[in-house]
C-alpha cells in the first residue's frame, strides 16, 4: 500500500483495519455499463415502482409527479458523484472513506449507523418481495391458500415458504462474490424494461388508448401553493428513497475505470434511465385506475390481473429478480462491508454477508414494518443520521481534505498516523454527527416541524457539513 503523502512516513498495515475486502481495489474494471444496469437494478424494484406510484397521493397529476421524480433524482445524480469520487479516485469502500473525519475506529460509529438500517431495510424488503410473491402463488395456485390460514411467528405456512425462497434466493447471489453480483445487475436491470413496456403497453391498450386516460389521479384539484408545496415534497422524497444508497456509494465507485465513466454511468443510470422508469410507472399507474376503477400501486398485483398465466408467471419472474437486485445493490452490500469494517480480522465480505442476512431474519422484519410505530421511532431515528453522517464526509473531504487522502493512514493504528486523533476517534466530527442528528430528527418527529418534516435529510446534511466545518478547526483545513 502507498501513501498520498510522499512524505509521510511508512506505517503498518493493521489486520483491525484491513483485509481483502476493506483494501483499496487494485483492478478498477467496471465499464459505464456495469454502473448503469446496476442502477437499472436499485431502480426497477417493485418497491421502486410502489414509490413512485404512491406520490399520486400527494393531489398530484401525472406531469407533476414525473418532474418531481426527475427532479429529484438530478439532485441524486449530482450527490452521488460527489460521494463516489473518493471511492473511484483511491479504490477505497465507504468505511474506509469515513476515516479520515472521523478516525479509523470512529467510521465505525456512521458505518454501523449505516450497517444497521441497511440490514433491517434489507429484511423489510424481502418480506415485501415476499407477499408479492404470496399473492401470485395464491393466483397460479387456489389450492396454496390453505397454507395461509395459520400463523408461526407473525406469518403464514406459505409466507415463510415465500419469504426463504426470496431470502435464499439473494443470499446465493451475494455469497459468489462482487462477480456474481455484477453479472446479476448487468442481467437484470434490463430485464426489468421489457416486462415494464409491455406492462404499460398493456395497460394502454386495455384503456383504449392514452387519450382515454386521465393522467390527474386526483379528486381535487391543489391550489397554486398547495401545488409547489406537494411538488417540492415530491421532490425531497425521492431524494430521501435514494439517500442510503448515495451515502455508502464509494463501495460501487471503487470498481470504476475513471472518473468519467462513474459520471457517464450516474448520467446514464440515474437521470436516463429514471425518467423512462418514471414515465411507464405514471403511464400504468394512470392507465390502471382507467382498467381497474382503483388506484394499484403495487405492479405484481398488476400483474396477478392478467388474463393470461404465461403473462403472469413471467411478469412475476421478473419483478422478483429485479427486486432480488434492487436489495443486494441497496442494502445487502452496504450491511455486508459495514459489518466488514467492524471486524476485518475475522468477518470478510462473505462472511459478513451471512451475518446481515441471518441478523435481517432476527429482526422480524413482518412485525417490524406492520408496526408505525416502530418504523418511525427506530428506523425512522436511525435514518436521521444518514444526512448528517452524508455532509460530515463529503465536507471533510472537498473542504477539509481537499480531496486529499492519505492510504497508509487509512489502514494503521499508528498514532503518527493523520487519522489516529485520540485513539482513532475524532470526537469533533463525533459531536458534528450527533448535533447534527439532532437537528433531523426534530425536523423529522416533532410535530411543531411537520411541514418540514420530508426535508429533514436536507437539513441533516447541511448541519452535518456545517458543525463538522465549524468544529475542525483551522488547522484542520490549512
Amino acid at each position: 500500500m502507498h501513501s498520498n503523502s510522499p512524505s509521510s512516513p511508512a506505517l503498518p498495515v493493521s489486520d483491525r483495519l484491513s483485509n481483502h475486502d476493506i483494501a483499496p481495489v487494485k483492478n478498477q474494471d467496471w465499464g459505464v455499463y456495469n454502473l448503469s444496469a446496476m442502477w437499472m437494478s436499485n431502480v426497477h424494484s417493485v418497491a421502486g415502482y410502489v414509490f413512485a406510484a404512491s406520490l399520486f397521493t400527494l393531489g398530484l397529476g401525472g406531469f407533476q409527479v414525473f418532474s418531481a421524480l426527475i427532479a429529484g433524482i438530478m439532485l441524486i445524480y449530482v450527490f452521488t458523484n460527489l460521494a463516489g469520487r473518493a471511492g473511484q479516485k483511491y479504490g477505497i469502500a465507504f468505511a474506509a472513506f469515513c476515516r479520515p473525519a472521523f478516525g479509523v475506529f470512529g467510521a465505525n460509529i456512521p458505518s454501523m449507523i449505516k450497517a444497521s438500517t441497511a440490514t433491517c431495510w434489507y429484511g423489510i424488503q424481502t418480506w415485501v418481495a415476499s407477499t408479492a410473491l404470496v399473492v401470485v402463488t395464491l393466483r397460479l395456485a387456489p389450492g396454496s391458500a390453505a397454507l395461509n390460514d395459520n400463523s408461526i411467528l407473525g406469518m403464514s405456512t406459505l409466507g415463510w415458504i415465500c419469504f426463504l425462497v426470496m431470502w435464499f434466493s439473494q443470499l446465493a447471489v451475494f455469497y459468489y462474490g462482487w462477480e456474481a453480483i455484477r453479472k446479476f445487475t448487468d442481467w437484470a436491470g434490463p430485464a426489468i424494461y421489457l416486462v415494464m413496456f409491455l406492462l404499460a403497453g398493456w395497460i394502454v391498450w386495455k384503456a383504449g388508448g392514452l387519450q382515454h386516460i386521465d393522467f390527474s389521479l386526483s379528486s381535487e384539484q391543489l391550489t397554486g401553493g398547495q401545488a409547489i408545496s406537494a411538488w417540492f415534497t415530491a421532490v425531497a422524497f425521492t431524494v430521501a428513497w435514494f439517500a442510503g444508497t448515495t451515502l455508502n456509494f464509494a463501495d460501487f465507485s471503487r470498481f470504476l475505470k475513471s472518473r468519467k465513466a462513474m459520471q457517464q454511468a450516474n448520467f446514464l443510470g440515474l437521470p436516463i434511465n429514471f425518467a423512462l422508469f418514471a414515465l411507464v410507472t405514471v403511464v400504468t399507474t394512470s392507465g390502471a385506475l382507467k382498467v381497474f376503477g382503483e388506484l394499484i400501486t403495487d405492479p405484481v398485483h398488476l400483474v396477478a390481473r392478467l388474463d393470461n398465466v404465461t403473462a403472469i408467471m413471467l411478469g412475476a419472474l421478473t419483478f422478483m429478480t429485479a427486486t432480488i437486485a434492487t436489495n443486494i445493490v441497496a442494502n445487502f452490500v452496504s450491511a455486508a462491508m459495514d459489518l466488514t469494517n467492524l471486524a476485518p480480522k475475522y468477518l470478510t465480505f462473505r462472511r459478513a454477508g451471512v451475518l446481515a442476512s441471518l441478523l435481517s431474519v432476527a429482526v422480524m422484519p413482518w412485525k417490524l414494518y406492520s408496526d408505525p410505530v416502530m418504523v418511525q421511532y427506530t428506523l425512522g431515528t436511525l435514518g436521521s443520521f444518514i444526512g448528517p453522517i452524508f455532509g460530515v464526509i463529503i465536507c471533510d473531504y472537498y473542504f477539509i481534505r481537499r480531496q486529499q487522502i492519505d492510504l497508509d493512514s487509512l489502514y494503521s493504528e499508528d498514532p503518527r498516523g493523520k487519522y489516529w486523533y485520540s485513539s482513532g476517534f475524532n470526537v469533533n466530527a463525533i459531536i458534528a454527527l450527533v448535533l447534527a442528528a439532532a437537528v433531523a430528527l426534530s425536523i423529522s418527529q416533532l410535530s411543531e416541524f411537520s411541514g418540514l418534516a420530508a426535508f429533514s435529510w436536507f437539513f441533516g446534511a447541511a448541519a452535518g457539513g456545517l458543525f463538522h466545518y465549524l468544529l475542525s478547526g483551522q488547522k484542520a483545513r490549512a
